[in-house]
């Protein structure tokens, strides 16, 4: 007989194959996850994901499971809702829009160069140990603008993101709360992170660039914590997402026969006479684009998002009472036989308009950052494939990831070589 917490063992070890065991082979829109006294559903019908996401704040929310994250980053556009939460989103969306992130391909492209350069020395690499503190170098580039840093602020910065981020990922499905000591010790670490951000941020707004998303939220007159939530909300939510995302890009660059060839050669063919990739260009490079797209499909950054009913109501096919939260997992619907060919495939020939497809969401609540994360991959892909050829990988296949803030790569070494360009010509030709 099932019980409130009847799934919750199997989830703690090992919650992506419980979400595919419960969706995959779901009969109905909404499925029972018992991992508490609490109701939990997990959306299995994609045609419902909309709906629910453009639903009124009266009848869904984004519930518990995000404003528990307030304890982490503070009230900020990813744990707030209402007239507050549309107006930064607005700002937000005005300077990380597709169109608008198109300004930072120069100074993204010259950082992903630079830790190019870094791993050539090498002869092998950790793409997540690599690409994980060059996501958080760009997203800090859309924050504040290139070269506003010190080496001693992006010290701080790494040292505050890292603080809090397993915290993070720790307390969305918590049930049992910590011991008195361990939660003290948890709050130490985030008061400290706090602290060293805003010292940060206070330290860099005299020289942020004018086009910065820093300056754009200096316009919404918010108080100096606020302004503080949002950059660590940022920096949190780029990190690891991006980082984890481009370590995927590159093991599939190296372990797909060709692929980076391919891509070298389509890197050509964007790039200007002294070699720099041209922002108006990349909408002709189909190649990097689709591998981006499937790398999101197998491997979403958002690998689970929430809603809570704060009103009984009807809703895929159930009456729910207030409080229960409703689960949308891409993991499980990008890999749903239902909606895929070969869901756990990696192929380039998809076609990602499927309402199944939704790495950064969806609707009124897409991920402001998603014109940013698109841009960045492209860019990694694009400019590490041009300049060096990948080797073996090991281990191979490599192991599931881990669900923590995103879906984090295992421990793995790619070897790297400089890339000649005859290798380029012959691709293309």
């Amino acid at each position: 007989m099932r019980h409130w917490f009847s799934d919750l063992n199997a989830f703690r070890r090992d919650p992506l194959q419980v979400l595919l065991d419960k969706g995959n082979a779901a009969a109905e829109p909404l499925v029972r996850l018992n991992l508490g006294p609490a109701p939990m559903f997990l959306v299995t019908d994609p045609d419902i994901i909309r709906p629910l996401l453009k639903a009124n704040e009266e009848d869904f929310d984004k519930g518990k499971l995000i404003h528990k994250l307030r304890s982490v980053v503070g009230l900020s556009s990813l744990t707030m809702s209402g007239d507050e939460y549309v107006r930064r989103r607005e700002v937000l969306h005005k300077y990380m829009a597709k169109g608008a992130v198109e300004r930072l391909t120069t100074p993204m492209a010259a950082e992903i160069r630079a830790v190019g350069a870094q791993l050539a020395r090498k002869s092998s690499f950790d793409p997540h140990k690599a690409l994980a503190p060059l996501a958080l170098k760009m997203v800090c580039i859309a924050m504040f603008g290139r070269q506003v840093l010190s080496e001693a602020d992006e010290q701080a910065i790494v040292l505050a993101v890292r603080l809090v981020e397993d915290d993070l990922a720790d307390e969305l499905f918590r049930v049992v709360p910590l011991s008195p000591w361990a939660a003290y010790a948890r709050n130490q670490r985030r008061a400290f992170a706090r602290k060293a951000m805003n010292v940060v941020v206070q330290r860099v707004r005299a020289h942020a660039h004018d086009t910065s998303i820093l300056r754009a939220l200096e316009t919404l007159g918010l108080s100096d914590e606020e302004l503080s939530s949002e950059v660590l909300t940022m920096l949190l939510t780029g990190h690891h997402t991006t980082g984890s995302a481009a370590a995927w890009l590159l093991y599939h660059m190296a372990t797909e026969p060709g692929l980076a060839d391919a891509v070298a050669a389509e890197a050509s063919s964007v790039t200007d006479w002294n070699g720099e990739i041209q922002a108006d260009r990349l909408k002709n490079a189909p190649l990097s684009l689709a591998l981006v797209r499937e790398i999101l499909r197998l491997y979403p950054s958002a690998w689970w998002f929430s809603r809570e009913v704060k009103r009984p109501l009807e809703f895929g096919g159930r009456k729910l009472k207030r409080g229960t939260s409703v689960i949308i997992a891409p993991w499980q619907l990008h890999r749903d036989p239902r909606f895929w060919n070969e869901p756990d495939s990696f192929r380039l020939d998809r076609s990602y308009g499927s309402k199944a497809y939704l790495p950064f969401g969806l609707g009124p609540r897409t991920c402001v950052g998603m014109g940013l994360a698109m841009l960045e991959l492209q860019l990694i892909a694009l400019e590490l494939s041009s300049a060096y050829a990948f080797g073996r990988v090991t281990p191979h296949p490599v192991p599931r990831p881990s669900p923590s803030v995103t879906l984090i790569p295992p421990a793995m070494q790619i070897e790297i070589r400089l890339r000649e360009s005859v290798n380029v010509q012959a691709s293309a030709a």
